[in-house]
């Protein structure tokens, strides 16, 4: 009679509570990983004495002029207090499209936490988004790792070391570098990890409705950077499927190799320890390992496994295909089933690229392998290199994988060329290509480096989840760290702190390893307790000082905005008081960083987003406004004929009562003026006309207006000097849009450039376009002089003088206010004009014509929107008495059509699988630990009895 099987452990009959057990593996690695992360996100912060833990502000480049303002106005729109809706933002560009917007900088589940804070504290508010993100990533990217290599007898492995690697990945160069500073970006961070959880789940054929449902929270919380993300777990796919053994995908296995390797537990065992297990791993590889494993049993079991096993062996290779070509299958409807319920969102976006201003055409420039290799070490930072730090003793785990022989052979070799071909991915001018969705950014070329950070922390986990690599690996590992180390020694980017730092780091993980060594042989719990607090002290340490090298290089190096202060307060309150929408605008006047009426409120050109149309930026380049980033940000101009054409009524001058500085709020005063101008609707004689950007910007305004008030003389230019004859008494108005340097009339200080402020004139084209600017009062005798104080050669227009005649303008103005509108109403993304009886010729909105606009007259059907010099317009025939326009998004209902599919796809799917859930299950099978390549144990009969009885609950 055979010996009774020893007793099963007792599984938890609710499997949620099972998870929720105080010492779950897969719930403490996130755990640590996350409060690590978070903890050492915020000591960084500190360190660098950055807002809100510190003086110094945190608004550089687009933070400050971008993800500040649209959080600010976020927040208003989701308490209902904006004019605008989903669909359109009536505040910025004279209106501008919003759906567009929110899914580029917005649609992440994390910015709807803004409001829960103050309206007046928004940097408060996405700094605590940026580090909630920050600390998802590090959380996510622990969760995968800890199911990546479940210990012998179900353990849930070594959560410490998926916390440590978690927080690693989450506290990259990348991070600090670039996802700090563009908060929209890091929901690509947090998206690698969990797309690689849900090619996981495809590989194993789990969870189809909650992996689409991933894939679609991903791709609309930022789509950009999730399409990256979905070309790192692609890859991550690939190697697991490459790496792992056929009968770990498959659903059921044949009977003959589940008893011939039932029959060779022992001998593998043995065979391990013995050092062989580099040899067994490549015959697993080689597709040969069932009929490995199944000889030598078959000696001993009789003629019947020794034929169970060579029909094995003769349909391994095509077993082993079919499960991995069905597992790309899967991985690819659930891919598709996510971007499509997307689709309403990520169409949207798509669309609104193919109509934005263009950018000039960038060509792909690699960095040298000197600036790639530097960014592995410490407080580095450059926009156009890869920033690739992912912390010393991580990276040093990482490049032990190549030499650990206690890691199977194809685990090695296919996770280190991943590695390898990804890091030469980024510097081949066609991946690159392929990384960004076929178009070459305009700055920083490596936005995809943190999908490699986290191929670097997969290897270092799949390295050292086993235990420590033995010496002979860590002694590789070491010397492939000192010869990046010695390459990098000439980088641009090495920091004064960048190799103590590493070093520091690098002494205490050895004591920590030799710690652990150690332990191996006494097996005393206090060393395994000083290894791991070196571990975390030279992790942590490392990483915190890092980010703070880096806010710090930033805050000298690039452009900043100041904190919120009592100056934009000020603004703010004139705004509230005087804003009368839809009767005219409110503009609040330029301040330092930008985007103003999303900030402050008020209805202006500012407007500074990646969807900003080319017609809105070519008609206000057109009318003498200047612009920032290639033309993606118009600014204001404070100009009286701009004034009248787009119905700014009420317009905020402020000033700073002292120099703006990076560790202090700025103080200002503000003050409201408010003067006749025509209604947003106004009627123009004659028919639609093309805008002319080569013409004069003074009689660009004059045929919007309507009306001839500008005096436009000869000039002559000698030297520096600029000549011409206008009326005494007139307004003198200078555009030289691509000139800078400062200008003045003669006897007159010039107007001086003012650092990172609002310049007089910076033109640098194609980047800034300077506006045109009042210079003064044009004297008794007629004459102006203009004196040029040019910081280049100046490039100036034809017409670049021009004399505001201020009474012809006031008669513009009442013959406009007179013929317009009597009446406007506007709703969120529509428009309404009550107009004179009898109005014929064109009535012309005071808004930028973009693609999604329809107009009609009176009682028409709406039709597509004409455009009269860049404005929409709407003709009449002398019955209509009523104009009407409204904006729908292009590529909403083509992306609803999308998303209504993927919905019914979704539910077909889910359908689908809970009545393949409800077939009996085909039993156990065979198959091979992942790492280690050993066989797993086979349950005996009794076993898999009292499994059963157990779960039935019999």
């Amino acid at each position: 009679m055979p010996p009774a099987a020893p007793p099963a452990p007792t599984p938890a009959r609710d499997g949620v509570r099972g998870l929720r057990a105080a010492r779950n593996p897969l719930l403490l690695a996130p755990a640590g990983a996350g409060l690590l992360t978070a903890a050492v996100f915020v000591l960084a912060t500190a360190l660098a004495r950055s807002h809100p833990l510190g003086p110094y502000t945190r608004n550089v480049v687009d933070l400050g002029q971008q993800y500040l303002p649209y959080h600010a106005y976020w927040r208003a729109f989701l308490l209902g207090d904006t004019h605008g809706d989903a669909f359109l933002n009536w505040n910025s560009g004279f209106g501008a499209g919003f759906l567009g917007d929110i899914g580029t900088y917005l649609s992440s589940p994390f910015s709807l936490l803004v409001v829960l804070f103050p309206a007046d504290r928004p940097e408060l508010a996405l700094y605590v988004i940026t580090a909630l993100k920050i600390t998802a990533a590090g959380a996510a990217m622990a969760a995968l790792l800890i199911r990546l290599r479940p210990a012998a007898g179900g353990s849930g492995g070594p959560w410490p070391l998926a916390a440590l690697l978690g927080a690693a990945y989450a506290l990259s160069g990348w991070t600090f570098n670039h996802g700090a500073s563009v908060p929209m970006w890091l929901d690509g961070l947090i998206a690698f990890p969990l797309l690689c959880l849900v090619a996981e789940w495809a590989r194993a054929g789990r969870r189809p409705v909650l992996g689409p449902l991933v894939v679609a929270v991903a791709w609309i919380a930022n789509f950009y950077t999730a399409y990256m993300a979905t070309l790192g777990a692609a890859l991550f796919l690939i190697v697991r499927l490459l790496t792992t053994d056929t009968a770990d995908t498959a659903d059921t296995a044949e009977t003959g190799a589940t008893a011939g390797t039932a029959g060779t537990t022992d001998t593998a065992g043995t065979a391990d320890t013995a050092g062989t297990a580099d040899t067994a791993g490549t015959a697993d590889t080689a597709g040969t390992a069932d009929t490995a494993g199944t000889a030598g049993p078959a000696a001993t079991a009789g003629p019947a496994a020794t034929a169970g096993s060579v029909g094995t062996a003769a349909t391994a290779g095509t077993a082993g295909v079919r499960p991995r070509l069905a597992a790309l299958l899967r991985a690819v409807w659930t891919v598709g089933l996510g971007v499509g319920l997307a689709a309403p969102l990520v169409l949207v976006v798509f669309s609104g690229t193919q109509y934005a201003d263009p950018t000039p055409e960038t060509v792909f420039a690699p960095a040298a392998w000197t600036e790639l290799f530097g960014r592995f070490l410490p407080a580095t930072a450059n926009v156009d290199t890869p920033a690739l730090f992912i912390g010393t003793p991580a990276l040093l785990l990482a490049l032990t994988l190549p030499f650990n022989r206690a890691v199977a052979p194809r685990v090695r070799y296919g996770w280190t060329a991943a590695v390898v071909l990804v890091t030469l991915s980024l510097q081949w001018g066609p991946t690159h290509l392929l990384w960004h969705a076929g178009a070459s950014p305009n700055g920083n070329p490596y936005r995809q480096a943190f999908v490699l950070c986290g191929l670097l922390l997969v290897a270092a986990w799949l390295s050292g989840a086993p235990g420590v690599p033995r010496p002979a690996a860590l002694l590789g590992a070491a010397v492939l760290l000192g010869a990046l180390a010695l390459a990098a020694r000439t980088s641009t980017d090495i920091d004064a702190w960048s190799y103590p730092t590493a070093g520091a780091a690098l002494l205490l993980a050895a004591l920590a390893t030799l710690l652990l060594l150690l332990r191996g042989r006494a097996r005393t719990p206090a060393l395994a307790a000083g290894a791991a607090a070196l571990l975390l002290a030279a992790q942590a340490g490392e990483a915190a000082v890092s980010g703070a090298r880096v806010e710090r290089q930033q805050r000298a190096d690039v452009a900043w905005a100041p904190r919120i202060g009592d100056w934009q307060r000020a603004v703010g309150a004139e705004v509230a008081r005087a804003d009368a929408w839809p009767a005219y605008r409110t503009d609040p006047g330029p301040l330092p960083g930008g985007n103003e009426p999303l900030l402050l409120g008020g209805e202006g050109a500012d407007a500074y987003s990646s969807l900003t149309t080319e017609n809105t930026s070519r008609t206000l380049d057109s009318l003498g406004f200047g612009h920032y980033a290639k033309g993606r940000h118009p600014e204001t101009l404070d100009n009286p004929v701009t004034d009248a054409i787009f119905s700014i009524g009420t317009r905020i001058r402020s000033e700073a009562a002292e120099p703006v500085r990076q560790d202090a709020a700025p103080r200002g005063t503000a003050t409201a003026t408010t003067t006749a101008v025509p209604p947003l609707v106004t009627v123009h004689p004659g028919r639609p006309a093309a805008v002319d950007p080569a013409d004069s910007a003074f009689r660009n305004q004059e045929l919007l207006l309507g009306s001839s008030v500008y005096a436009l003389p000869a000039v002559r230019r000698t030297g520096t000097t600029l000549t011409a004859r206008c009326p005494a008494g007139a307004e003198v108005w200078f555009w030289a849009p691509e000139y800078k340097g400062t200008a003045a009339l003669a006897g007159a200080a010039p107007a001086a450039l003012a650092g990172a402020a609002p310049a007089a004139y910076d033109g640098r084209p194609p980047a800034t376009r300077a506006p045109m600017r009042a210079l003064g009062t044009v004297p008794a005798d007629g004459e102006v002089r203009i004196r040029l104080v040019p910081g280049r050669k100046p490039v100036l227009p034809r017409q670049s003088v021009g004399c505001l005649d201020r009474a012809r303008l006031a008669a513009a103005v009442a013959r406009l206010t007179a013929t317009g509108a009597t009446r406007v109403t506007a709703t969120g993304h529509a428009l309404t004009a009550e107009l004179p009886p009898g109005s014929t010729g064109l009535a012309v909105v005071a808004v930028p014509r973009a693609t999604g606009w329809r107009c009609a007259a009176g009682d028409a059907e709406p039709v597509s929107a004409r455009s009269h010099r860049g404005l929409l317009a709407v003709p009449l025939d002398g019955r209509a008495t009523r104009v009407s326009c409204s904006f729908r998004p292009p590529g909403v209902r083509l992306g609803a059509a999308a998303g209504a599919t993927a919905l019914l796809a979704l539910a077909g799917t889910a359908l689908l699988a809970r009545r393949r859930a409800r077939r009996p299950e085909a039993g156990s099978h065979e198959g091979r630990q992942e790492f280690t390549d050993r066989p797993h144990e086979a349950r005996s009969p009794a076993q898999d009895a009292d499994y059963a009885a157990r779960r039935t609950g019999a």
